[in-house]
């Protein structure tokens, strides 16, 4: 049996996944993102930002799988950022940081960019590595300042992408999206299903309902 591997300690990715027919062996990264931002520098395009991200958690996770699971796995790491006026974005960490966000964001546009690495291990040893991202237009309304000071105060959007969910809270302030919902929330299941063709895995052999209670490892 495949086991599919979530590098990622987000619910809302898991969510996705289960919803999706996919119960993840959860296992989180402990990369030094900013640190990798730094290396990056502005030589790098934004989706190439986003992909080394998510590369970088998927390698860190699969050097600690049990070797159970790394012996038939597949491998998943994923990252997302805001583009905006040409500045990417992540998890804003702070009230203050959200506010001023919000406060410069609301009626306008931007790309939620969302780096995908997948990696297929047999026998422990990474036989196959691909990778891809989304960019999906987000349009976001014009809430109040005490709608914002309102939503920053629930601490939603302190450590999601951009300062915004779409399944949560934040979607009372997103007038629409173009592209793809579920790389907005924080993996792309159309993509996803295309990176696993290309490591010879049928999605469907993945399927094992949408039960939510597996455990993290």
């Amino acid at each position: 049996m495949t086991r599919f591997v979530l590098a990622s300690a987000s619910p809302a990715r898991r969510k996705i996944l289960g919803a999706a027919g996919i119960s993840p062996v959860v296992s989180v990264s402990d990369v030094d993102e900013d640190a990798l931002l730094a290396q990056a520098g502005s030589a790098s395009s934004p989706p190439e930002i986003v992909t080394m991200l998510a590369h970088a958690k998927a390698i860190d996770v699969a050097g600690r799988l049990d070797e159970d699971i790394a012996a038939n796995s597949v491998l998943i790491g994923c990252d997302s950022m805001l583009l905006r006026d040409g500045s990417l974005s992540g998890k804003p960490g702070s009230a203050q940081v959200a506010l001023a966000q919000w406060a410069q964001m609301r009626g306008t546009e931007a790309q939620l960019i969302t780096g995908h690495c997948l990696l297929r291990l047999i026998d422990g040893e990474i036989v196959a590595t691909e990778t891809g991202s989304v960019a999906t237009t987000i349009r976001f309304s014009s809430p109040t300042d005490d709608q914002i000071a309102a939503y920053v105060g629930t601490g939603e959007p302190l450590q999601v992408a951009g300062a915004f969910t779409l399944d949560g809270l934040g979607g009372w302030f997103i007038d629409g999206i173009d592209g793809d919902p579920s790389s907005v929330i924080g993996i792309s299941l159309p993509l996803v299903r295309t990176l696993l063709d290309r490591v010879g895995v049928n999605v469907t052999d993945l399927w094992t309902g949408t039960d939510l209670s597996a455990t993290d490892a």
